[in-house]
């Protein structure tokens, strides 16, 4: 008997060796471990149950790893050191300057949490039935679609294999197809929801939430085909591909409990389970999550909450929007006159609530006297445009705040008791979508222009909620935005990047409009083309002879 234990112990060990990398980070913790079930009488793992299987995606919700492969690679964001804070043995910079290597601990890091995924979400679609194998196979093409667009390859083992056996390697183009018909086959089963509009269908796949990832899919379809030896582009699309995005976004248009919001950061704050009525798909409160990383990331040490005073956002990228764009900045009621800023991007003099010790902000209170901050070294805290990704003050660079927190949590649990969804398919990007693949030669055949549908989504994005000059006095309302005269592909991409700033899309973009290996702030070279994709960790490697180093590296 103990030797029949030693022998499965082993057979787990190995299965763990296949399929994650064991990381050797020193300075970021992956936050929710990926786990192995325990094995059935056949030797085969035992499906686990669907809720632990949803909680992979939990390992999303976080400041680095998927959320920072997507947004510090790119001109939208990046982590400056400040003296010795955020160091972290070069982390951030290296992402940002494009010189991360196959030892990096968040290459690792994100290698293990997306075969983790995969692993677990493998034996939901191969060994259950009906709705649960449903979403199961959404949950797998998902993850799935995640490892391809980041590492270029997707491990695959059957759920019925025999733990030692070594995983097959979809090639990136191999995996492109897997996903399409692993969505197909789900959207034809008609087994999952569809979208109504509460919390029920948009924490769980949906049918319009499968629909979203298969447009999604066949948008970066040319991206995901091209030649490995030149990751880079330049790429081909296919109009009846765009054709085919095209009805997806249709479909999902069809959902009369779709529409674009009528104010941004309803999708956003602490209502937006209820508010919003752009959300497809998301993590709930109630699954265990917080949304504390995007204010805390980046707020500084005195101000509400008390941060850790890290990203900053680029002065080219914050540049690009109109100044009465509510996504820039807006003063929210019932919000920002509680902590005492805005929603949105920081920068300027920095306010908190009266009351706490000098130069730091006091308990929240609506409609509370507001004062201006000081740093820690009592100087103004004046959040300036410029920031150096090596020297930088700790009042350098803009901030972001995307999760507007619930005030008075961060009395009670420090913030991480308000109960925002986490974002990850938003109405917003079906339609910039759909314009896109219209621009990329796609035939719509309601007859929509891509001018039409952006300047749809912009007229609700103007009127911010400006400050007085009584900072604590109820907000004023800013004037509309003017539409757009014209759009063009480079056009499109800025307002991809206006519209869905932080929601782990950026990457992704700059990479299919040819643009992600230019120079950025702090950045002023291209970088090699083999960027376009991370590489295999080392040890992954070692494990799995079917691997193979990508391209670059």
């Amino acid at each position: 008997m103990k030797k029949h234990s030693r022998n499965r112990l082993m057979k787990v060990m190995v299965l763990l060796t296949m399929f994650l990398s064991v990381s050797c980070s020193l300075d970021v913790v992956v936050k929710s471990p990926n786990t192995i079930p325990v094995l059935n009488e056949s030797g085969a793992p035992t499906p686990p149950d669907l809720a632990s299987v949803y909680n992979q995606l939990n390992g999303m919700i976080t400041q680095s790893n998927w959320f920072a492969f997507e947004e510090h690679t790119t001109d939208e964001m990046m982590g400056p050191t400040r003296g010795t804070d955020w160091d972290d043995f070069g982390t951030w910079r290296k992402l940002h300057l494009h010189t991360w290597d196959a030892s990096h601990n968040q290459v690792n890091d994100t290698w293990n949490f997306l075969n983790g995924g995969l692993f677990q979400t493998t034996l939901i679609a191969e060994a259950t039935t009906g709705k649960e194998q449903m979403e199961g196979k959404f949950l797998r093409a998902y993850f799935s679609y995640l490892a391809c667009d980041l590492f270029g390859v997707v491990q695959h083992r059957p759920a019925t294999a025999a733990v030692n056996v070594i995983p097959d390697v979809y090639t990136r183009s191999q995996a492109c197809d897997f996903i399409i018909s692993e969505l197909q086959a789900v959207i034809a089963s008609n087994l999952l929801p569809s979208f109504d509009g509460t919390a029920a269908t948009r924490t769980v796949a949906n049918q319009e939430a499968a629909e979203f990832l298969l447009a999604k899919t066949l948008l970066n379809k040319a991206v995901f085909k091209q030649d490995p030896n030149h990751a880079a582009g330049p790429f081909t699309f296919d109009p009846a591909d765009m054709t085919q995005v095209i009805t997806l976004c249709n479909q999902i248009a069809s959902n009369p409990n779709l529409a674009i919001s009528t104010s941004y950061w309803d999708n956003f704050t602490w209502t937006n389970s209820t508010t919003s009525t752009e959300n497809i798909f998301v993590r709930p409160k109630a699954a265990g999550i917080n949304v504390q990383f995007p204010i805390y990331m980046g707020s500084h040490y005195h101000m509400v909450p008390s941060g850790w005073n890290g990203f900053v956002t680029l002065s080219d990228f914050y540049n690009a929007f109109d100044p009465n764009d509510a996504r820039r900045n807006s003063w929210l009621p019932n919000y920002s006159d509680s902590v005492g800023y805005n929603a949105g991007f920081l920068i300027g003099q920095i306010y908190g609530p009266a009351g706490g010790s000098p130069g730091s902000a006091g308990p929240v209170g609506t409609n509370k006297q507001l004062v201006p901050l000081t740093d820690r070294s009592g100087n103004p805290l004046v959040f300036t445009s410029d920031a150096s990704l090596y020297f930088s003050t700790e009042t350098k660079g803009i901030r972001t705040n995307k999760y507007p927190i619930h005030p008075y949590t961060f009395v009670t649990s420090s913030g991480s008791s308000s109960p925002n969804d986490f974002v990850f398919f938003r109405f917003a990007d079906v339609r910039l979508m759909k314009a896109e693949a219209i621009l990329r030669g796609g035939t719509d055949p309601h007859g929509e222009t891509a001018l039409g549908i952006v300047n749809g989504i912009i007229a609700n994005r103007g009127g911010a909620y400006i400050k007085g000059s009584n900072i604590a006095s109820p907000a004023t309302v800013g004037p509309s935005l003017t539409p757009l005269a014209s759009i063009d592909l480079p056009g499109l991409l800025t307002e991809r990047g206006k519209e869905l700033w932080c929601e782990g899309w950026r990457r992704n973009d700059m990479i299919r409009f040819g643009v992600f290996n230019n120079p950025v702030m702090e950045r002023p070279t291209p970088s090699d083309p083999s960027r376009c994709v991370f590489p295999i960790p080392l040890i992954a490697l070692s494990s799995n002879p079917n691997l193979k180093q990508n391209v670059g590296y």
